[in-house]
């Protein structure tokens, strides 16, 4: 395996899979609330946002803050870790822009 493969194999275990680097993305710019986040990212449904949220706190790139309300509203921000992919995620939007042209 090259080096560094075992690094990537974990970082796009994660990442890799569908509407996570793009909730991700958006959640780099400011905390937003669940139904802000789910008109963010179109076509995901709550139900995939709810999982895919619960996977990055797990993870420890996300954080999950209950407003009591009412009515209860939760918002999620990045954690540290989180914030640190901000580059890594500007940079392969700014690689797909120019060697990735999409339909």
């Amino acid at each position: 395996m090259p080096r560094g493969g075992r690094p990537l194999t974990r970082v796009f275990g994660l990442l890799g899979k569908r509407w996570t680097g793009l909730v991700l993305a958006v959640l780099t710019e400011s905390p937003t609330y669940f139904a802000q986040l789910r008109r963010a990212v179109p076509g995901i449904s709550e139900r995939m946002l709810s999982e895919r949220l619960a996977e990055l706190v797990d993870a420890g790139l996300v954080v999950r803050d209950v407003d009591p309300g009412p009515p209860l509203r939760v918002r999620y921000g990045v954690t540290e870790a989180g914030a640190a992919l901000r580059p890594a995620l500007t940079a392969l939007g700014c690689w797909a822009d120019e060697h990735y042209p999409g339909t």
